[in-house]
Protein backbone atom coordinates (compact mmCIF):
# COMPACT_ATOMS: atom_id res chain seq x y z
CA UNK A 1 0.00 0.00 0.00
CA UNK A 2 1.43 3.76 -0.52
CA UNK A 3 2.48 5.41 1.91
CA UNK A 4 0.65 8.62 3.39
CA UNK A 5 2.63 11.58 3.18
CA UNK A 6 1.96 14.17 6.29
CA UNK A 7 -0.73 16.17 4.45
CA UNK A 8 -2.50 12.86 3.97
CA UNK A 9 -2.71 12.31 7.39
CA UNK A 10 -4.05 15.00 8.54
CA UNK A 11 -6.67 15.43 6.57
CA UNK A 12 -7.21 11.36 7.52
CA UNK A 13 -6.92 12.34 10.89
CA UNK A 14 -9.15 15.05 10.41
CA UNK A 15 -11.66 13.46 8.93
CA UNK A 16 -12.42 10.63 10.96
CA UNK A 17 -12.83 13.10 13.85
CA UNK A 18 -15.57 14.49 12.37
CA UNK A 19 -19.50 13.72 12.14
CA UNK A 20 -20.00 11.72 8.68
CA UNK A 21 -16.02 11.29 8.07
CA UNK A 22 -16.25 14.92 6.86
CA UNK A 23 -12.96 15.69 5.30
CA UNK A 24 -13.54 19.78 4.30
CA UNK A 25 -12.13 21.99 5.14
CA UNK A 26 -8.72 21.04 4.26
CA UNK A 27 -5.57 22.03 6.45
CA UNK A 28 -4.62 25.29 6.07
CA UNK A 29 -2.31 26.42 3.62
CA UNK A 30 -3.28 23.92 1.19
CA UNK A 31 -5.56 25.70 -1.52
CA UNK A 32 -5.83 25.72 -5.48
CA UNK A 33 -3.26 23.49 -7.74
CA UNK A 34 -2.16 21.55 -4.29
CA UNK A 35 -5.33 20.83 -2.86
CA UNK A 36 -6.66 19.49 -6.32
CA UNK A 37 -3.08 17.29 -6.88
CA UNK A 38 -3.29 16.03 -3.10
CA UNK A 39 -7.38 15.11 -3.26
CA UNK A 40 -7.14 13.77 -7.14
CA UNK A 41 -4.69 11.17 -5.73
CA UNK A 42 -6.73 10.77 -2.41
CA UNK A 43 -9.45 9.80 -4.47
CA UNK A 44 -7.68 7.81 -7.07
CA UNK A 45 -6.52 5.72 -3.88
CA UNK A 46 -9.76 5.50 -2.98
CA UNK A 47 -9.33 6.92 0.39
CA UNK A 48 -11.69 10.02 -0.14
CA UNK A 49 -14.82 10.00 -1.57
CA UNK A 50 -16.92 13.08 -3.21
CA UNK A 51 -20.45 12.70 -2.26
CA UNK A 52 -23.16 15.46 -2.47
CA UNK A 53 -22.96 18.41 0.16
CA UNK A 54 -25.77 19.35 2.56
CA UNK A 55 -26.29 22.55 2.76
CA UNK A 56 -28.73 22.36 5.04
CA UNK A 57 -25.87 21.51 7.61
CA UNK A 58 -23.68 24.74 6.40
CA UNK A 59 -21.29 21.39 4.82
CA UNK A 60 -18.49 23.26 3.49
CA UNK A 61 -17.76 22.62 -0.24
CA UNK A 62 -14.87 20.74 -2.42
CA UNK A 63 -16.65 22.52 -5.53
CA UNK A 64 -19.49 23.74 -7.14
CA UNK A 65 -21.69 21.86 -9.34
CA UNK A 66 -24.08 24.52 -10.36
CA UNK A 67 -27.70 25.33 -9.50
CA UNK A 68 -27.23 26.18 -5.81
CA UNK A 69 -25.40 22.20 -5.20
CA UNK A 70 -22.15 21.11 -4.60
CA UNK A 71 -19.91 18.39 -3.19
CA UNK A 72 -17.60 17.62 -0.09
CA UNK A 73 -15.31 15.18 0.59
CA UNK A 74 -15.55 12.56 3.10
CA UNK A 75 -12.93 10.24 4.01
CA UNK A 76 -13.67 6.36 3.07
CA UNK A 77 -12.98 2.75 4.57
CA UNK A 78 -9.67 2.31 3.07
CA UNK A 79 -8.64 5.94 4.20
CA UNK A 80 -8.95 5.13 7.52
CA UNK A 81 -8.18 1.97 7.42
CA UNK A 82 -4.61 3.23 6.37
CA UNK A 83 -4.56 5.64 9.03
CA UNK A 84 -5.37 2.88 11.35
CA UNK A 85 -9.17 2.82 12.08
CA UNK A 86 -11.73 0.14 11.26
CA UNK A 87 -12.83 0.00 7.90
CA UNK A 88 -16.40 -1.62 9.39
CA UNK A 89 -16.94 1.45 11.49
CA UNK A 90 -15.73 3.43 8.59
CA UNK A 91 -18.07 1.70 5.76
CA UNK A 92 -21.30 1.97 8.22
CA UNK A 93 -20.92 5.73 8.28
CA UNK A 94 -20.25 5.83 5.08
CA UNK A 95 -23.58 3.86 3.74
CA UNK A 96 -25.51 6.25 6.48
CA UNK A 97 -24.21 9.55 4.65
CA UNK A 98 -25.08 7.93 0.84
CA UNK A 99 -28.96 6.80 1.51
CA UNK A 100 -31.15 9.30 -0.52
CA UNK A 101 -34.11 10.61 0.44
CA UNK A 102 -37.28 9.16 -0.16
CA UNK A 103 -38.96 10.20 -3.44
CA UNK A 104 -42.82 10.00 -3.73
CA UNK A 105 -44.25 9.45 -7.93
CA UNK A 106 -47.19 11.15 -8.12
CA UNK A 107 -50.09 11.29 -10.94
CA UNK A 108 -50.32 15.15 -11.69
CA UNK A 109 -52.58 15.79 -14.90
CA UNK A 110 -50.79 17.63 -17.83
CA UNK A 111 -53.70 17.97 -20.30
CA UNK A 112 -56.30 16.22 -22.02
CA UNK A 113 -54.25 14.66 -25.00
CA UNK A 114 -51.62 13.09 -23.25
CA UNK A 115 -53.33 11.54 -20.29
CA UNK A 116 -51.70 11.77 -16.33
CA UNK A 117 -47.82 12.51 -16.27
CA UNK A 118 -45.87 10.91 -13.36
CA UNK A 119 -43.43 13.59 -11.98
CA UNK A 120 -41.30 12.91 -8.80
CA UNK A 121 -41.88 14.44 -6.20
CA UNK A 122 -39.89 14.96 -2.82
CA UNK A 123 -41.89 14.53 0.10
CA UNK A 124 -42.31 17.68 2.44
CA UNK A 125 -41.00 19.88 0.12
CA UNK A 126 -42.57 23.47 -0.75
CA UNK A 127 -42.92 22.18 -4.03
CA UNK A 128 -44.56 19.43 -2.96
CA UNK A 129 -46.95 21.25 -0.75
CA UNK A 130 -47.58 23.70 -3.52
CA UNK A 131 -48.82 20.97 -5.65
CA UNK A 132 -51.26 19.92 -2.88
CA UNK A 133 -52.96 22.98 -2.45
CA UNK A 134 -53.82 23.57 -6.25
CA UNK A 135 -55.24 20.06 -6.52
CA UNK A 136 -57.81 21.04 -3.95
CA UNK A 137 -61.39 21.28 -5.89
CA UNK A 138 -60.82 25.03 -4.33
CA UNK A 139 -57.52 25.92 -5.09
CA UNK A 140 -55.13 27.73 -3.56
CA UNK A 141 -55.03 31.86 -3.59
CA UNK A 142 -51.35 33.42 -3.31
CA UNK A 143 -52.04 34.39 0.05
CA UNK A 144 -52.76 30.87 1.15
CA UNK A 145 -49.38 29.77 -0.38
CA UNK A 146 -47.57 32.52 1.55
CA UNK A 147 -48.90 31.45 4.51
CA UNK A 148 -48.40 27.82 4.22
CA UNK A 149 -44.81 27.88 2.65
CA UNK A 150 -43.53 31.58 3.92
CA UNK A 151 -42.53 32.26 0.67
CA UNK A 152 -42.74 36.10 -0.61
CA UNK A 153 -45.99 36.34 -2.90
CA UNK A 154 -43.43 37.14 -6.03
CA UNK A 155 -41.88 33.77 -4.96
CA UNK A 156 -44.94 31.83 -4.97
CA UNK A 157 -46.43 33.40 -8.43
CA UNK A 158 -42.85 32.90 -9.62
CA UNK A 159 -42.65 29.10 -8.66
CA UNK A 160 -46.19 28.64 -10.50
CA UNK A 161 -45.17 30.17 -13.73
CA UNK A 162 -41.86 28.53 -13.47
CA UNK A 163 -41.34 25.32 -11.63
CA UNK A 164 -44.84 23.72 -12.13
CA UNK A 165 -45.82 25.24 -15.55
CA UNK A 166 -42.95 25.89 -17.66
CA UNK A 167 -40.62 22.87 -16.14
CA UNK A 168 -43.17 20.38 -15.55
CA UNK A 169 -45.69 21.30 -17.77
CA UNK A 170 -48.82 21.39 -15.26
CA UNK A 171 -52.15 22.82 -16.39
CA UNK A 172 -52.70 25.36 -13.87
CA UNK A 173 -55.16 27.52 -14.41
CA UNK A 174 -56.28 31.45 -12.83
CA UNK A 175 -59.53 32.75 -12.22
CA UNK A 176 -60.21 36.51 -10.07
CA UNK A 177 -62.40 36.00 -6.81
CA UNK A 178 -64.02 39.00 -4.99
CA UNK A 179 -62.86 37.09 -1.61
CA UNK A 180 -59.77 35.70 -2.26
CA UNK A 181 -57.92 37.60 -5.09
CA UNK A 182 -56.77 35.37 -7.79
CA UNK A 183 -57.05 31.63 -7.49
CA UNK A 184 -54.96 28.74 -8.85
CA UNK A 185 -55.59 25.43 -9.41
CA UNK A 186 -54.10 22.41 -11.25
CA UNK A 187 -56.94 21.10 -13.56
CA UNK A 188 -57.79 17.63 -13.47
CA UNK A 189 -58.23 17.20 -17.34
Amino acid sequence: MSKLTDTQTIILTRAASRPGNLAMPLPDGLAGAAAKMTVAKMIERGWLEEVDANLRRHEPLWREIGEGHGTTLIATGAGLGAIGIDPVVASAVSNIRKARPAVKSTAVPTDASAGPKLVSIRQGTKQALLIEMLQRPEGASITEIVEATSWQAHTARGAISGALKKKLGLPITSEKHPERGTVYKLDAA
